[in-house]
């Protein structure tokens, strides 16, 4: 359940032309009072009746926590991926902050990236971090201009760890509180019915597909702990030329066009393609401006038709915008949290048996509820450095599971988009086919739009 990030950085912009691991460990020591999340573990309530803490770790070690390793010769794509891969198939330690940082020198062979470059693998559990909070952990270990440093750096907040009946008396005050939120819930559930009831009846919205209706593919059943993973650059002016062509489309729409078209195009590759269509999973933040600097996971999502059904990559473009509006406007009647609402009232040991449960279910039914999962992180349009390196890209990576095999992140940078696919090694073999189907999408979409 760990997402996170490759991120590629020039050192060209370096004094002296060299980042050392030494300069990096330093700053990121500086930096660690900036996001909680660098310094923060979870303790658990015993016998599970309430949810895990988070507290600082009093053990904590940098460098346990920031790695460094290298290619060898020649660095390539190819090998920076598989390296990557494994590196996200390991778990992480449960006992420690949910985070690692692995530095990986010897990119000297990237096309498009300049020789000498070195990447950064960040990996950290999705209950520390999500899409928004991410983004702080982005800021905190760049700068604007190169050659900055802190003149003040914030102090990392300590913490006592509670004992077993410390975490017993906050669960007991938690079940307490619990209840007394109810008749608010209640309140603000009544007129969320009556709009989903008021857009359900308009003649220009359509349910999305539900469990029942959802064909089943390659990426539904259950997953090895082995992963691939693979992305690739496309530049953001002319994915908004491909949604201008369709009014009112949004880059979004775009995206979802083009990830839809490569995943029809994979499917018919292994002669697998349903005559029905796809659907993704699309989260959506739900953290409230109060919200921005806790730790932890404000995600919930909406589900969208990917009209894999439809052969034309335009007139697909004009189908997944009306399915993208009519999903948001579900969505927006009933609200995004008060959907993740509901779920703080399930107990703990309840709730993860829930979760075995369902992913097994979803992984042995001939018609899952979802296909995948497409994440749109949008990210900032200026040049960033960190320890003074320029960051030149950054592809993402996220977590699958039993019943879904498929998560393809999207990540914007500096007049840039990159769509990467994650899936498991024994279910997708072959990424670097499907990225190459995801290339095929984008070029026809781009010439059909400037014909």
């Amino acid at each position: 359940m760990h997402i996170g990030s490759v991120s590629i950085y020039d050192q060209s912009s370096v004094e002296g032309g060299i980042v050392t691991f030494k300069s990096i460990l330093a700053m990121m020591e500086e930096r660690l009072g900036m996001a909680r999340s660098f310094t923060e573990r979870l303790v658990h309530v015993p016998m599970k009746v309430d949810y895990p803490y988070w507290v600082s770790d009093p053990d904590f070690d940098l460098e346990y926590h920031v790695r460094h390793i290298a290619l060898p010769k020649p660095g390539d794509w190819r090998q920076l991926w598989i390296q990557v891969a494994r590196l996200v198939s390991r778990p992480l330690d449960l006992e420690r902050p949910l985070w690692e940082f692995t530095v990986v020198e010897g990119l000297d062979n990237l096309d498009g990236i300049p020789a000498g470059s070195y990447a950064i693998v960040s990996k950290i559990h999705h209950c520390a971090i999500d899409g928004v909070s991410g983004q702080e952990i982005t800021a905190a270990i760049h700068d604007l201009e190169p050659n900055t440093h802190l003149t003040d750096p914030p102090l990392v907040r300590t913490d006592n760890v509670p004992t077993g009946v410390e975490l017993l008396g906050r669960a007991a005050v938690n079940s307490i509180r619990q209840p007394l939120r109810v008749p608010g819930l209640i309140r603000e559930t009544i007129p969320a019915l009556g709009r989903l009831a008021q857009v359900a009846s308009k003649e220009d919205v359509h349910l999305p597909a539900v469990p029942g209706r959802v064909p089943a593919t390659r990426f539904n059943q259950r997953v090895s702990p082995h992963r691939v993973i693979s992305g690739k650059r496309f530049d953001l002016d002319e994915i908004k030329a491909i949604k201008n062509s369709v009014p009112g489309a949004t880059i979004n729409d775009a995206v979802l066009t083009i990830c839809a078209g490569g995943i029809r195009r994979y499917l018919e590759h292994h002669g697998e393609l349903p005559e029905e269509s796809l659907t993704a999973m699309a989260p959506i933040s739900v953290r409230a401006e109060s919200e921005q600097s806790d730790a932890g996971n404000h995600v919930s999502a909406m589900v969208v038709r990917l009209r894999t059904d439809i052969a034309d990559d335009v007139e697909r473009l004009s189908a997944i915008h009306e399915a993208s509006r009519e999903s948001k406007e579900l969505t927006n009647a009933i609200g995004a949290r008060l959907m993740t609402d509901y779920t703080q009232f399930i107990p703990a040991a309840t709730a993860a048996l829930a979760s075995r449960l369902a992913t097994r279910l979803a992984a042995n039914t001939t018609r899952p509820v979802v296909n995948c999962t497409i994440s749109n992180v949008p990210g900032p349009q200026v040049p960033l450095y960190a320890a003074s390196a320029r960051l030149i890209d950054m592809y993402g990576f996220g977590p699958v599971g039993d019943g879904m095999a498929l998560f393809i992140p999207v990540l914007s940078y500096c007049g840039g988009i990159t769509i990467g696919v994650t899936s498991c090694r024994e279910i997708m073999p072959d990424p670097e086919r499907f990225m190459l189907c995801i290339e095929e999408s984008f070029e026809e979409l781009k010439a059909n739009v400037s014909a």
